[in-house]
């Protein structure tokens, strides 16, 4: 049995910190399960997997398909960790909320411009050459097409690619879901449509959800209902319903894929999609999110069942881990430090320069609203005075 987590008093640094750290950790965990059934990794790996284990394919990694030429696994972070970087180097050139306009400015030139570490490649290389096709299309569409940073999104394959990277968002908007919300679909606009624009929303105010004093699994999940819509809602709704009678993920994965089945548009084989995978609809979900938000109920809020129960789901596991461990973390349960550790010299990354970066900017941005409240409150009571 997982032990209940009580109300944490965190800090906005502390909580700051453990989001991006636990995403951080819950990505290098699944990346090298990632795309596989919960049968195929017990069978791999000769049980569940309870910490940082090596490359699906041991030494052949270099050369094994599907996976080749990326080094999975041994603790390497994967892209869902190094745009939620990239993400937060655009507020750090902003220092204010951001928008499409500000991701068409200044995420894609980091994309393209600026060679960075790539734990997968073991090697210097830009983020460009990294990324997934669907993350391309930023480039793509933006930089080479013209098209209005709005509207970018439209035309990609809907999937988690946005979501997985909105945990920033969440935490510029601490304490404010509905802000989060927003603000993460204006930006996630520029990559996504539909359901997967949509859960980079969701995900976004759950973070922030989860910064809230007293926070617990149910209320951030009550918070995602709240604001989610069609197919993601539903989704949530029914994930929900399964994980809260399960105390152990374990019971629970079957019923788990069972519940998500219908608003999923992948299909049985994570690697062999369906013909109508990935399209937009008003009655489908990613599966990503709503799984994460299982776990965390499932969980407890406990980081380490949480991520574990999502990285032993499979399928796209290290998106699925990348989140709940970034809801978990902003709740205030962390990764444990030598799990951190571990990801953080293996992957050669300090994992707390972009927590730290991101507090300053949260507290900056904080302040401004602030400033731009009682400016509209005054100009408000002026417009409503009595004659």
């Amino acid at each position: 049995m997982t032990q209940a987590m009580e109300p944490t008093a965190a800090s906005l640094p502390e909580r700051v910190t453990a989001c991006l750290v636990g995403a951080a950790v819950g990505d290098a965990l699944g990346g090298p399960v990632e795309g596989y059934s919960p049968e195929q990794i017990l069978e791999r790996h000769g049980g569940r997997v309870h910490g940082i284990v090596g490359p699906w394919n041991a030494e052949h990694w270099r050369t094994a398909r599907p996976i080749a030429p990326y080094h999975k696994g041994d603790g390497h972070v994967t892209d869902d960790t190094l745009m939620t970087h990239a993400l937060i180097r655009v507020y750090a050139a902003v220092r204010d909320h951001l928008d499409a306009y500000a991701v068409a400015d200044h995420l894609v030139p980091d994309l393209m411009t600026n060679p960075r570490w790539i734990p997968e490649l073991e090697a210097d290389a830009l983020p460009l050459q990294r990324i997934f096709l669907a993350e391309k299309w930023l480039v793509a569409r933006i930089h080479y097409g013209h098209i209005d940073p709005r509207e970018a999104g439209t035309g990609n394959i809907v999937n988690c690619g946005a979501a997985m990277y909105m945990a920033p968002v969440g935490l510029v908007n601490a304490a404010n879901p509905a802000g989060a919300y927003a603000e993460a679909l204006d930006v996630a606009g520029t990559h996504q449509s539909s359901y997967g624009r949509e859960a980079a929303g969701v995900l976004a105010a759950a973070v922030a959800a989860a910064c809230v004093p007293g926070a617990t699994p149910t209320s951030v999940i009550d918070t995602a209902l709240s604001l989610a819509k069609d197919g993601t809602r539903s989704a949530i709704e029914a994930v929900a319903e399964v994980a809260a009678r399960h105390r152990e993920f374990e019971s629970a994965l079957v019923p788990l894929r069972a519940a998500i089945t219908p608003f999923d548009t992948v299909g049985p084989d994570y690697r062999a999609p369906s013909l109508g995978a990935r399209r937009p609809s008003r009655l489908h979900s990613i599966e990503e999110l709503p799984i994460a938000l299982a776990m965390l109920l499932i969980g407890d809020g406990d980081y380490r069942h949480t991520v574990l129960g999502s990285v032993n789901y499979g399928r796209d596991c290290d998106s699925i881990a990348t989140m709940s461990g970034a809801i978990a973390g902003a709740l205030g349960s962390g990764a444990p430090p030598e799990w951190a550790k571990t990801v953080a010299e293996a992957s050669r990354l300090d994992l707390h320069a972009p927590a730290t970066t991101l507090t300053e900017i949260t507290q900056e941005i904080f302040t401004r609203d602030v400033h731009r409240r009682r400016t509209h409150e005054s100009a408000y009571a002026s417009l409503t005075a009595n004659p």
